[in-house]
């Protein structure tokens, strides 16, 4: 199997777990970084799927599960979203450090809302592909909105996010609110992909457009058709990573 496990420790001293997905002969020509969706995990069918058909076009992908989700150490309250994009860079700097810097970064959902504000902060990435992304960090507090007045009474609480658990505090519901996704997307200035499924129910096609007014060229949008918003069915998830190795092999 054409895949390394690894163990990278973030700012906080905590251990995320990650695989390093290899081309068929080994040798990466560039890495990529696969930022998941929120309250997801890497090991999501379309995060193989992307992360796998980017390695048939020289891609060695990074596929690594944010603080307090999956395997990795943490709790989920201190998977907020800043938290998230430091998450980004301490990846980044191991694969820097460990094998190449790399020069891609794509992300699902809110986690393409995280490589854009990762990708503003490091000047090795070259390229950012979104699948899915909210034109605002705050799109995703609808998904705990039912908790938040309980938790300004209690300081932290258990909330049901599709179905599942999670605890969250007032730290945790806060951070929400303090990125201009939007300003930084304008002051961006790297090369953008915006993928989007027109009938996306989670997060509507409006938000890629908002995404794509705010960015400078050079962007493109490529429509995912009628794929929904996890990209469930397998050849959605194949067919935008093809598009994503090969669009961003053009770009260099």
């Amino acid at each position: 199997m054409n895949r390394e496990r690894l163990t990278i420790r973030n700012s906080k001293g905590h251990n995320l777990q990650a695989y390093l997905e290899l081309p068929a002969d080994k040798k990466p020509r560039y890495f990529a970084i696969f930022a998941h969706c929120f309250t997801c995990n890497s090991n999501l069918t379309a995060v193989k799927n992307i992360s796998r058909s980017l390695t048939t076009h020289g891609f060695g992908v990074v596929r690594f599960d944010f603080t307090g989700l999956g395997r990795s150490e943490g709790e989920f309250a201190e998977s907020y979203f800043s938290a998230n994009v430091d998450d980004l860079i301490a990846v980044n700097n191991y694969i820097t450090e460990h094998y190449k810097a790399p020069g891609l970064l794509v992300g699902h959902s809110l986690g393409g809302a995280a490589i854009i504000v990762a990708a503003s902060k490091l000047k090795n990435i070259e390229a950012v592909a979104t699948i899915g992304a909210p034109s605002t960090v705050g799109h995703v507090t609808h998904l705990f909105s039912h908790g938040i007045e309980e938790v300004k009474q209690k300081g932290e609480v258990e909330v049901n996010i599709g179905g599942r658990p999670f605890k969250i505090n007032e730290d945790f519901v806060k951070d929400f609110g303090k990125t201009n996704l939007p300003e930084i997307t304008k002051n961006l200035r790297k090369p953008l992909l915006i993928m989007h499924a027109p009938f996306d129910k989670i997060v509507g096609i409006n938000n890629a457009q908002e995404l794509y007014v705010n960015a400078h060229h050079p962007k493109s949008f490529v429509s995912l058709d009628d794929a929904d918003h996890l990209l469930t069915n397998s050849k959605d998830s194949s067919y935008a990573g093809n598009v994503i190795g090969t669009w961003d092999r053009s770009l260099f």
